[in-house]
């Protein structure tokens, strides 16, 4: 059976064999404005994801979620069914009992009723379990979408998204499983939070503000300290000290030394382990600011393609003179700390401009001063 129409019976089994009495719909207690710029953090046995709730697509459905989570209902229960990279499937209160393992499935739908909306199911969409033959039979129990499962638009309504941890819930999808999909292993839910969005770091921060962080760049030939230079390019600073403390930077080669020149890091496509989805959403393209800032020993600037525009995650240092680069690139921090270990690395053996033994960007932290 494909994966697809397998989880489409899963999901049809689970809501049609549940309790069938009547009873008024869920009614959120909670406004529009209680239940915008919040987020869901949900702790399994594996690892924690989290989930931006969408109470503008789907109001009832949100407060129905926060409601079980504040009250505890989802700590204890497990995800009892999974298709692998495909869904999972979660929030049924009779999981929290293993001798009931031939009712799971079945509990807490008949709660809500179904809220159209035009959210997709993209990786990371989180939906309510139903019967499609009953919209309204929903509840409280939910699925993921690992991956895009665009079968199943229009059918189930859209009212979370994971923001981050999404690779726990591939996870999650991946252990092993029955015929039916019950995982073999228990994977427990610990405990579900409700919480408010937190600001994203540096957004709000005044240039002067941006100019109190300083950064320490760990290598495994020593450890550098930049200076930010917000005077001069205060959006790039942003953007770099975004990215180092999302943990962007760690693990990334130092792919590019050139004797005399400069040494660069900072690309992506030299990082020794892949970005998280979370990560990956912090990764674009920056607009130029260029200054007339002399490219001398130990300025920062950003590495960038033909396109002024092109800058992304890929910085350099300068090594030695390098005047005829001055104009061309955004020059955002200087190095004021580390100089023996910037020599080190500007002076490794090299094949052409890479290093014959990789040098490793093992951490970048960012601290303020």
């Amino acid at each position: 059976m494909r994966p697809m129409r397998r989880f489409m019976l899963i999901l049809m089994l689970a809501a049609t064999v549940g309790s069938l009495h009547a009873q008024a719909p869920f009614k959120t207690p909670y406004s529009l404005e209680d239940m915008r710029g919040k987020q869901a953090v949900v702790e399994t046995s594996v690892g924690t994801f989290v989930l931006q709730l969408l109470p503008d697509s789907a109001p009832n459905h949100v407060g129905l979620f926060m409601k079980i989570a504040r009250d505890g209902g989802f700590a204890g229960t497990a995800f009892h069914r999974v298709v692998k990279y495909a869904v999972i499937q979660g929030g049924d209160p009779f999981t929290r009992d293993p001798a009931r393992m031939a009712d799971w499935g079945q509990g807490g739908l008949n709660q809500v009723s179904r809220e159209p909306n035009a959210e997709k199911h993209t990786a990371g969409a989180v939906s309510a379990v139903a019967d499609p033959s009953r919209p309204d039979s929903a509840g409280s129990q939910f699925f993921v979408a690992v991956t895009d499962q665009p079968a199943l638009d229009g059918q189930y309504t859209v009212f979370a998204r994971v923001v981050d941890g999404l690779e726990i819930v591939q996870q999650i999808s991946a252990v092993e499983a029955g015929p039916d999909g019950r995982p073999r292993a228990r994977v427990d839910v610990k405990a579900v939070t409700i919480r408010d969005t937190p600001a994203e770091p540096f957004v709000k921060d005044s240039p002067a503000e941006l100019g109190r962080y300083r950064a320490t760049i760990e290598t495994d030939l020593g450890a550098l300290e930049l200076e930010m230079l917000p005077d001069k390019a205060p959006e790039t600073v942003r953007q770099f000290l975004r990215v180092a403390n999302a943990g962007i930077y760690d693990n990334t080669l130092v792919h590019r030394v050139a004797p005399g020149f400069v040494v660069q890091t900072g690309a992506i496509n030299f990082r020794r382990t892949p970005l998280t989805p979370a990560q990956m959403r912090l990764v674009r393209t920056q607009a130029p600011e260029f200054t007339e800032t002399p490219n001398e020993f130990g300025i920062v600037s950003m590495a960038r393609g033909e396109d002024p525009a092109s800058a992304t995650t890929s910085f350099f240092i300068c090594v030695g003179q390098c005047r005829t680069l001055d104009g061309k690139y955004t020059v955002f921090a200087r190095v004021t700390g580390g100089a023996e270990a910037l020599d080190r690395i500007a002076n490794v053996p090299v094949d052409g401009e890479t290093p014959v033994k990789p040098v490793v960007v093992t951490k970048v932290r960012i601290e303020q001063r």
